[in-house]
C-alpha cells in the first residue's frame, strides 16, 4: 500500500489523517473525498498530479482511515478540521474541492472560511436532505436508496448494516477493483472509468485503508447527509463552481441543480456522464481553475 501518511491533533484532542501529493511548491488545495473514502483518494499518475501545479491536501474524514471518529458530526464539522490542518501547514489561503460525499464538506469550508478559501467546487454533491424531503431520493439507484434508509432509520442499524457492506466491498474489490459499485446500475461512462487499468491500484488501497478502524467514518457521513447541515450554502461568497452528471444514479442531476441555484454566482458544468468524473478532466479542467485559472471551457 502507498503509505503517505502524516497526523495532526486537532484542538479537541483528535488526530487527523492526511497525505499530500502533487507539487509541493504549488498552489494549495484541499481535495475532500467522497462516501466511503480516504486520504489515497486520488488521480493515479502521480506525475500529472505534480504538472497541475496544486499541492494537493488529502485527509480522513473522522471515523475513516486514520483519524479518530467525531460521533454525531454534521458537514459543517469539517470546517473546523480543514483550518486546522491549513494552519499546520502553513496554509494563509487555499482552494477546496469535494467529490460526492466530499462536496458537501468543500461547501462547508467555501461557507465557514471565506477570507481563506479562494475557489471551491463541489462535484456530484448531495443537497440537503432538510430541504428536499422525500424528492431527495427521487433517481437514485435502489441501493442508494436502500443505504440512506438504513441512515434514516439511526446509527445502530446504519452501522449495522455497512459492516456486511464494507466486507462486501472489500471482497468485490479484492477480486476485481472494476467491481467497487457493482451492486449499482451504472451508466456505462461510469463502468469504464472504473474498468481502467491505472485506477485499480487507487481503488485497492483506498477502499482498504477507509474501513481499515471500522465503518464509523462511512456511517457518520450518512448520518450526517440526512440531518441539517449546519451551515446555508446562499451564505458562501467565495467563487464557487458546481459540477454535476446528467446520467448520475448515485447523486441525481436535482441535486446539482438545486445546489446551483441555491450557491450564489456558482458556475455550473453538467458533464454527459454519470457519477465518476473522468480523472483527466478534473485534472486539467477542474485544478487548473482551482490554482487561478480560467474557467473550463468544453
Amino acid at each position: 500500500m502507498t503509505e503517505n501518511l502524516a497526523t495532526i491533533t486537532v484542538p479537541d484532542g483528535r488526530t487527523l489523517g492526511y497525505a499530500e501529493w502533487g507539487d509541493p511548491d504549488g498552489t494549495a488545495v484541499f481535495n475532500l473525498h467522497g462516501t466511503p473514502g480516504c486520504r489515497l483518494n486520488r488521480h493515479p499518475d502521480d506525475a500529472k498530479l505534480r504538472a497541475t501545479g496544486a499541492r494537493i491536501v488529502t485527509y480522513d474524514r473522522p471515523g475513516y482511515g486514520a483519524s479518530d471518529r467525531d460521533r454525531g458530526r454534521v458537514v459543517n464539522d469539517c470546517v473546523a478540521d480543514v483550518a486546522a490542518l491549513a494552519d499546520a501547514l502553513g496554509f494563509d489561503r487555499f482552494a477546496v474541492v469535494g467529490g460526492s460525499g466530499g462536496g458537501p464538506h468543500s461547501l462547508a469550508v467555501a461557507a465557514g472560511l471565506p477570507e481563506r478559501v479562494t475557489r471551491a467546487v463541489c462535484v456530484v454533491g448531495i443537497a440537503p436532505y432538510d430541504v428536499l424531503g422525500e424528492a431527495w431520493l427521487d433517481g437514485m439507484d435502489p441501493a442508494n436508496v436502500k443505504e440512506f434508509g438504513w441512515a434514516l432509520e439511526g446509527e445502530s442499524r446504519v452501522a449495522a448494516e455497512l459492516e456486511q457492506a464494507a466486507r462486501e466491498m472489500l471482497e468485490r474489490v479484492a477480486d476485481d477493483p472494476a467491481n467497487l459499485l457493482a451492486e449499482f446500475d451504472l451508466p456505462e461512462a461510469d463502468r469504464a472509468i472504473l474498468a481502467r487499468s491505472d485506477m485499480a491500484a487507487v481503488i485497492r488501497e483506498s477502499v482498504t485503508e477507509c474501513v481499515r478502524n471500522g465503518i464509523w467514518g462511512w456511517a457518520d457521513d450518512d448520518l450526517a447527509f440526512t440531518r441539517p447541515w449546519g451551515f446555508d450554502p446562499s451564505t458562501i461568497s467565495v467563487p464557487t463552481a458546481i459540477w454535476w452528471g446528467a446520467e448520475d444514479v448515485l447523486v441525481p442531476p436535482a441535486h446539482g441543480e438545486w445546489l446551483a441555484d441555491n450557491v450564489p454566482g456558482a458556475i455550473t458544468r453538467v458533464s454527459t456522464g454519470g457519477h465518476m468524473a473522468d480523472p483527466d478532466t478534473e485534472l486539467e479542467k477542474l485544478y487548473g481553475w482551482l490554482v487561478g485559472g480560467t474557467m473550463w471551457a468544453d
